[in-house]
């Protein structure tokens, strides 16, 4: 690819703010902000950078992994929409349409449908093309035709993109402002369209490669859930059992335990003494406390994936296969709460982080009816035509 930017190149990244900055002008907060910024949806997809040059296309995962086998109908709009020399950062996404609950349940972006396009089977790949096409959200030019814009300041990238003019039905121009109330209703209002928070960019600033340059507000709250296993780090060993993320739980309506995710990121001494702590809660193989875990059978193919309608951990998907799932079942007597950023479904979509043990909860009361379910949205709004949002 004879383009001004030789692949590859790894995405400008973000670090954590508390909150939307704001700008410097602003009257309610004088002399708090010392440069301009501009705030954008933060989407929940696969991150891409796209290198176009003619008729050859590229799209490098945030990883520098090429990822254009798994999804051709993004490849088929990037040749319709963008230019034929250029390169371009955006996400890669998928919209589902709403439940038919009216207004309060329209589209929202879907990891999980998402994350199955990533299937070693060609007709695989295909028939999720055909059947829940991606779409392409850009938000940033890195080069056009023989110039490189990556040390010009983003304000001057921003007029390339708007001069792109990408507005569907499958390659978007990212929604973006530089009124901070409206990003501040953004991170309320589209939260339950599947985005996750708001990333704020200076306007002055250069497009820096693998460096942490922008700043990404993102959803926080906490949940009471149950544990009900532990899976040991890939550091420990049979003299130093360390203990790397512990399995979390929440009941349905049933009553059934349904797997919700994981808690991690504990100091080494942490884990060393969480094994310890909860070793009077293992259940051994063949005892009755093991066949009455609510996971059990977690090595059941049709346990863990949903589709017989209970989520358990241990199944291996596209992404685990060839890795060790297995766990420590532990009697699920023991609350602790945790902090998350959002929900995909029925699942905590990163990983949670350990705040608390709670010994006033009852297991039995760590339900889903406790998470907040924001309701109020429109993607179509936000991707006008794309598809999945009809």
């Amino acid at each position: 690819m004879p383009l001004p930017l030789t692949p590859p190149i790894l995405p400008m990244l973000a670090r954590s703010a508390p909150s939307v900055p704001d700008q410097p002008d602003d009257p309610s907060t004088p002399g708090t902000a010392t440069r301009a910024w501009v705030y954008e949806p933060k989407w929940d997809g696969f991150r891409a950078i796209v290198y176009r040059d003619g008729d050859d296309v590229r799209i490098d995962s945030r990883n520098a992994r090429p990822m254009q086998r798994y999804f051709p109908e993004v490849v088929e709009a990037v040749l319709a929409a963008l230019p034929e020399r250029c390169v371009v950062d955006g996400e890669i996404v998928v919209a589902q349409p709403g439940d038919g609950a009216g207004d309060l349940r329209r589209a929202h972006l879907d990891f999980e449908v998402l994350s199955q396009r990533i299937h070693p089977a060609a007709s695989r790949v295909r028939m999720l093309a055909e059947s829940v096409p991606a779409s392409l959200v850009v938000f940033d030019v890195l080069a056009l035709d023989d110039a490189d814009l990556t040390a010009r300041p983003l304000r001057d990238r921003l007029a390339a993109l708007d001069r792109l003019a990408l507005t569907g039905p499958q390659v978007f121009a990212t929604p973006r402002t530089t009124d901070a109330a409206v990003a501040r209703e953004w991170f309320e209002r589209f939260e339950g369209a599947g985005l996750d928070g708001v990333v704020a960019k200076p306007l002055d600033g250069a497009y820096q490669p693998d460096k942490r340059a922008m700043l990404k507000v993102k959803h926080a709250r906490t949940a009471d859930v149950v544990l009900a296993g532990y899976r040991l780090h890939k550091t420990s060993t049979a003299d130093r059992p360390l203990i790397g993320s512990l399995l979390l739980g929440l009941h349905d309506d049933a009553g059934q335990l349904q797997f919700v995710g994981v808690a991690a990121s504990f100091p080494a001494s942490r884990r060393a003494a969480l094994v310890e702590e909860l070793a009077s809660l293992v259940v051994q193989p063949g005892t009755p406390d093991h066949a009455a875990h609510p996971w059990g059978a977690w090595q059941d193919p049709a346990a863990g994936d949903g589709t017989a309608g209970e989520r358990r951990p241990g199944a291996q998907s596209r992404w685990s296969a060839g890795k060790d799932l297995s766990f420590t079942p532990l009697r699920a007597e023991r609350v602790l709460e945790v902090g998350y950023d959002h929900m995909e479904g029925t699942r905590f979509r990163h990983t949670a982080q350990f705040k608390r043990w709670r010994p006033d909860r009852e297991p039995a009361s760590c339900t889903f009816s406790q998470l907040e379910e924001p309701v109020g949205y429109d993607l179509a709004s936000l991707l006008p035509g794309a598809p999945g949002t009809a």
